[in-house]
């Protein structure tokens, strides 16, 4: 090899080309430089590996919830034959504008007629490592590095529902668009098939949209210089404007016309409350803890790496006067900070971005490496290291996560209350069923169409106020006048509570096993069935009542893999310990670490017997252990601060509290205000101030409310007028006093 040429630099330049084919300063859409044989053999290694880390991390059990009530959206339509614009599947919000594309729901029903849940799972990874070849498409080693990092933000987001079409298409807009960009030869007319697909599939097509009038602003900006970027923007965008509008008509190709746009309104409207309760709408923790994880070897975020990616590519666009290129990156991370359901779509932005801007820079180094040795080890290094990372994290993939709703394979997940539905099948209970948030699509596909919901994930046809209903209702006691009322309004006969550790309502299980009302007629691990007292649910309760206090869980012997046996015990655990079975939980819990040792789960639900049964010692001892092997679980910490609360241990509470907050990816303004009153409790007024007006800050105008009862804003009022009066301003105490008053009266 010649040593005056740069390792990675096309052997077919002339010489005095030197190491890239345009300089710093010139065209910012030049084609990315040509691959010299090294290079073309690295990206190929490198993509391979990511394609194969992808495959592993997208085949995953089925898990999302919301994959059931699309399953249920394919079999109506599939069996009435036509599209409905109002809500078909709940006693509670029936008849609401319920606008959403069917497509995907219709190929998800025909998959599952084909081969069951196992095919959806294959079409989850086949997703995965569709979306990841886009983005290596046209493709170089810098490309294929950031895709290793960025695969596990892809797999989270290509399990089996209607989203994953906005992952996969958004990535061939991406790559076409790109590639137009850098070429201005892209076939554009390809937009419009995928956007025909994309708007019957999923609401997300209008990322598509964004999509080109970033693009398009990118050329805007080009124009502002002179010479051949001005003129070949020019072209670029004269040829591409047409498209990008026959692309934006082709949207209202779809069964509803220009109304699809309201649906896309209502769901932007809804994003706002989403991230109040549902995780996966809550921003990305930035915390000093979260990003000293992120350079973990396993278990590593990979969005906080690409955020560093974005600084330094952004830095390197903007002096290389690519002020399009470093405007798209950091406008499209801002949603990924914002949403972590949104980081995937950040990621591949940044994937191919990052990675042609961050290859002309390594070329451009390699360039000013004389000796021909040092960079071809330079080069296979750096390589290796990649591929060590995908290697590693591909068998990490396959093991089994104690908080994870799926596991490595095909199939459905072990969570479901498939057991509690059977008996609710067989037994034929009658009357409508009351469930949870969750529970709600699970319980449309399992049950229906027969029966319907009380409430399920999809949130425009309910509304936050239903959610927030729903959340009163399991707040208060099963014998209250709320539930009565509730139960006789829409003749609710039973009540099937989520029990396994994620979605669960184990705070509430021994005030319905308690109950007077309601009666136990099922339960195991996963969930409990309970029938309301009535002369037509007396047969079923004399012949299937339940002792919670006796009766043997797990309901069947539990054997298999060790996910199953893990997932089981530790779910069992958890329901002895709401209990109060706490002997039998402790003993759970030891199954449970012995399918699969050294998770901070364990310790974690061991720490929360040992709470309740008064050992704060030992809960303390358990809660740390289980820090010590995974620092960043916002729900440990809270947990740890309980425990030092009851211990008078101020100082530690404020700081394992400020913790659990600062991990939380959701608004935390309940606990925000516990952390505020410590810091009232400890002489610190301004540092109280500011957290009761952070609490306000982030908590939802729901939550704010006054309701002629307790409410947050009471707290926060009150809370603000204590910390004034500690500053020494009566004035502003006075009336914070009185705002608090009057949050305890009601708006009409």
């Amino acid at each position: 090899m010649d040593a005056d040429r740069p390792v990675l630099e096309s052997q077919s330049e002339e010489p005095e080309h030197g190491a890239i084919s345009q300089s710093a300063g010139s065209s910012a859409t030049s084609a990315t430089p040509a691959q010299s044989p090294l290079a073309r053999r690295l990206f190929l290694l490198l993509a391979a590996v990511a394609v194969l880390y992808g495959f592993v991390s997208g085949l995953r059990t089925i898990s999302d919830p919301d994959l059931f009530w699309q399953l249920a959206t394919g079999r109506w339509v599939a069996q009435h034959h036509q599209v409905f614009s109002t809500d078909v599947f709940s006693y509670t919000a029936a008849g609401q504008p319920w606008i959403y594309p069917v497509g995907g729901s219709l190929l998800f029903y025909g998959a599952y007629l084909v081969g069951g849940y196992g095919l959806l799972s294959w079409i989850g990874a086949i997703v995965c490592v569709g979306t990841i070849a886009l983005l290596l498409r046209r493709g170089t080693p810098i490309t294929a590095a950031l895709t290793i990092i960025a695969v596990p933000l892809i797999a989270k987001r290509s399990s089996p529902r209607a989203e994953i079409f906005t992952i996969i298409l958004f990535a061939a807009f991406l790559s076409i668009l790109w590639e137009n960009y850098q070429t201005s030869r892209a076939r554009l007319w390809l937009l419009l098939p995928l956007m025909l697909v994309w708007v019957n599939c999923h609401l997300g097509f209008v990322s598509g949209l964004a999509l080109m009038v970033a693009f398009a602003g990118m050329d805007v900006l080009e124009m502002l210089y002179s010479g051949e970027r001005r003129h070949d923007a020019t072209q670029r965008l004269r040829r591409a404007l047409p498209w990008f509008g026959a692309v934006a008509l082709c949207t209202l190709a779809n069964p509803w016309g220009w109304k699809i746009y309201e649906a896309v309104l209502r769901q932007n409207r809804a994003m706002a409350e989403h991230s109040m309760w549902i995780a996966e709408w809550g921003k990305v923790p930035l915390s000093r803890t979260a990003l000293s994880q992120a350079f973990s070897l396993t278990n590593g975020d990979p969005f906080y790496l690409l955020l560093v990616v974005v600084v330094i590519a952004t830095v390197l666009a903007l002096l290389r006067r690519q002020l399009g290129a470093a405007i798209l990156m950091v406008g499209a991370t801002y949603p990924g900070v914002q949403h972590v359901r949104m980081d995937s779509l950040s990621g591949s932005v940044i994937v191919v971005v990052a990675g042609s801007i961050l290859y002309t820079t390594v070329l451009e180094l390699d360039a000013r490496i004389p000796n021909a040795r040092a960079r071809l080890v330079l080069a296979t290094t750096a390589a290796a290291m990649f591929v060590i990372l995908g290697v590693v994290r591909s068998a990490d993939a396959m093991k089994v996560r104690e908080m994870a709703l799926s596991t490595y394979g095909a199939g459905p997940s072990w969570w479901f209350p498939e057991r509690a539905i059977e008996f609710i099948q067989r037994e034929n209970v009658q009357g409508e069923i009351f469930n949870t948030y969750i529970q709600g699509g699970y319980l449309t596909w399992t049950l229906g169409p027969g029966r319907r919901d009380y409430i399920d994930g999809r949130a425009i046809p309910f509304g936050s106020q239903a959610f927030m209903h729903q959340a009163e209702l399991m707040q208060s006691s099963p014998d209250s006048s709320l539930w009565r009322a509730e139960a006789d309004r829409y003749n609710i006969n039973a009540v099937i509570l989520p029990l396994n550790r994620f979605e669960s309502a184990l705070g509430d299980l021994k005030n319905f096993c308690n109950s007077a009302q309601w009666r136990p007629v099922y339960l195991d691990e996963t969930a409990g069935v309970f029938v309301r007292r009535k002369p037509e649910t007396e047969d079923l309760i004399r012949r299937a009542n339940v002792d919670c206090a006796t009766t043997p869980l797990p309901g069947t012997n539990i054997d298999g893999p060790e996910a199953i046996r893990f997932n089981r015990w530790a779910d069992t655990a958890s329901v002895l310990a709401a209990l109060g079975r706490n002997t039998e939980a402790l003993s759970a819990a030891e199954q449970a670490e012995q399918a699969l040792p050294n998770t901070y789960f364990v310790p974690w639900i061991r720490g929360n017997i040992y709470y309740m049964m008064g050992l704060r010692a030992d809960a303390e001892r358990e809660y740390l252990k289980s820090i010590a092997i995974e620092p960043n679980v916002p729900l440990v910490w809270f947990s740890l601060a309980a425990v030092y609360k009851h211990e008078g241990r101020i100082p530690d509470t404020i700081e394992a509290q400020r913790k659990a907050i600062q991990l939380s990816t959701m608004p935390q303004p309940a606990e925000l205000v516990k952390l505020a009153r410590l810091y009232l409790d400890s002489q610190q007024p301004k540092a109280a101030l500011d957290t009761f007006d952070e609490a306000a800050r982030v908590a939802s105008p729901d939550l704010l409310a006054p309701t002629g009862a307790y409410s947050l804003s009471f707290e926060v009022d009150q809370g603000r007028a204590a910390a004034w009066k500690a500053l020494g301003d009566p004035k502003q105490a006075a009336a914070f006093d009185q705002k608090a008053a009057q949050d305890l009266v009601p708006r009409n």
